[in-house]
């Protein structure tokens, strides 16, 4: 089996190396194409107005100068030439991906690239805590993902459908179990816009996040209720955004 990896935190990212770990549990033919900087929150955005830069960083590991989607194609398609990967694993990302963050995350859109080319495709992430923020539990990930991966392949993944993995913020041997989930929803009053000044006095901002102090629990089955819970949440995302309920509705409407 041939494996890709990818990311959207960066070639030399630790989580990268946690992420060619659990690969190289897998299989002994494993690449890594991952982004020269960091790419996060990038989304599924392709390079169409700058070109690809690549750099051979060491055997079978390549950086590109694009985000986590340009290096799935330019990995499929260009540099593992006539045999393409069967499997596709982007991440681990430090920090989870959860709720409305699988929108803006570019380690969910390297896996969902990877869909669209039509090879099962994973995305991993690692939650962290205020304590943790800066040594994350990355030995969660390397311990239980390959299992977990194993037995997703060979339950077999629906066509057009990404696994989204996500290891709570504990160690391994205190996770409580692993739980499908549904994508959740969180308090959108968190995001605010940060202003400062640069030397010359000229305003610039930050897009950024605060503590609320009333923060409503997070539905039941959701991926952000499981990783409260110390378990590892596995939620199938599916390519197509269709609202299929309303659909009907609209098509009344409009006759």
């Amino acid at each position: 089996m041939r494996i890709l990896c990818t990311n959207d935190d960066g070639i030399h990212a630790y989580g990268l190396k946690i992420v060619e770990e659990i690969a190289r549990e897998l299989s002994d033919d494993v690449w890594v194409v991952a982004p020269e900087l960091d790419q996060s929150g990038v989304s599924h955005s392709l390079s169409l107005n700058d070109p690809l830069r690549l750099r051979e960083v060491g055997p079978r590991h390549f950086a590109v100068r694009g985000t986590p989607t340009d290096c799935v194609i330019m990995g499929a398609r260009h540099i593992l030439g006539d045999k393409k990967p069967d499997l596709i694993l982007s991440g681990v990302n430090k920090g989870r991906n959860v709720a409305e963050d699988v929108i803006y995350s570019g380690t969910i859109a390297g896996a969902m690239e990877g869909v669209i080319l039509g090879i099962p495709s994973f995305a991993l992430s690692q939650e962290f805590g205020i304590d943790s923020r800066h040594n994350p539990h990355w030995d969660t990930g390397r311990k239980l993902g390959p299992d977990i991966i194993k037995k997703v392949l060979a339950a077999g993944i629906p066509k057009d459908t990404v696994i989204n993995i996500n290891f709570p913020n504990c160690a391994a041997d205190d996770v409580n179990g692993v739980t499908v989930a549904r994508q959740g929803k969180r308090n959108q009053g968190f995001l605010r816009i940060d202003e400062r000044r640069d030397g010359r006095g000229n305003p610039y901002y930050w897009i950024g996040f605060e503590r609320l102090a009333n923060i409503d629990p997070p539905g039941e089955g959701t991926d952000l209720a499981v990783l409260g819970t110390h378990h590892v949440s596995v939620t199938p995302l599916l390519l197509d955004l269709t609202a299929d309920a309303f659909s009907a509705k609209l098509a009344e409407t409009l006759k």
